[in-house]
C-alpha cells in the first residue's frame, strides 16, 4: 500500500475554505457599510499568510511540487507552474486588501469596497485553484510519484510543520473555530 502524501494537504484546504467563507460572507456587509471590523480582515489576512501561505504552500511549494518536477513534470507550462501563479496571484490580493484596510483603519473613505473586491477575489480563486490541486493535482501525484520518494515527502512535511508550529500556533484555530461556530 502507498504512503499517502496528499490527504494532510486536502485536509488543510477545508481549514482554509472555512476562513474564505467567513470572508466571502463579510464582504457584502463591508460594501453595504454595516461591517467595518478592521480587525477582522487584518486576523484573516494574518491567517492567510501564516497558516495558508507559510505552513501549507510551504509544503506544496517546497515539497510536493519539487518532488512532482523531481519526478519529471516541467517546472515551466505545467500543472505545477499553474499553481505557483495562482498561488502569487493570491499574494497579490492579499497585499492589496491589506493595504485597503490600513487605509479603511486609518480614516481613508470608500475603502471598504476595494476590501471586499479583493477578499472576493481571493476567495473565487482560492475556490477554483483548491478544487484543481484536490481533484486533479493530488490525485495525479499520487498516481505519479513512487513509493520511494514518499518517505522523503512525509518528512519533508513534518520539517514543514515543525517550523510552522511557532507560527501557525493557538490562534488560527480560535479564527477556524469561530468559523465553525456561523
Amino acid at each position: 500500500m502507498k504512503t499517502d502524501i496528499t490527504q494532510a494537504l486536502v485536509n488543510e484546504h477545508r481549514h482554509i475554505l472555512q476562513v474564505i467563507t467567513l470572508l466571502e460572507q463579510t464582504a457584502p456587509t463591508t460594501v453595504a457599510g454595516l461591517n467595518v471590523d478592521w480587525q477582522f480582515y487584518l486576523d484573516c489576512i494574518d491567517f492567510i499568510r501564516s497558516y495558508a501561505d507559510r505552513f501549507h504552500h510551504a509544503k506544496e511549494e517546497d515539497v510536493l511540487f519539487a518532488a512532482l518536477v523531481k519526478n519529471g513534470m516541467p517546472r515551466d507550462n505545467s500543472p505545477v507552474a499553474a499553481m505557483l501563479m495562482e498561488h502569487d496571484q493570491g499574494r497579490s490580493y492579499i497585499r492589496e486588501m491589506e493595504t485597503a484596510v490600513l487605509e479603511a483603519k486609518d480614516g481613508i473613505p470608500g475603502r471598504e469596497a476595494v476590501i471586499a473586491e479583493k477578499a472576493l477575489a481571493y476567495a473565487a480563486l482560492l475556490r477554483d485553484h483548491i478544487a484543481k490541486e484536490d481533484d486533479i493535482l493530488y490525485p495525479l501525484a499520487e498516481l505519479v510519484i513512487p513509493e520511494t520518494m514518499r518517505e522523503e515527502i512525509v518528512q519533508g512535511y513534518q520539517r514543514a510543520e515543525a517550523l510552522s508550529d511557532a507560527i501557525v500556533g493557538q490562534r488560527y484555530w480560535k479564527l477556524i473555530e469561530s468559523c465553525e461556530l456561523e
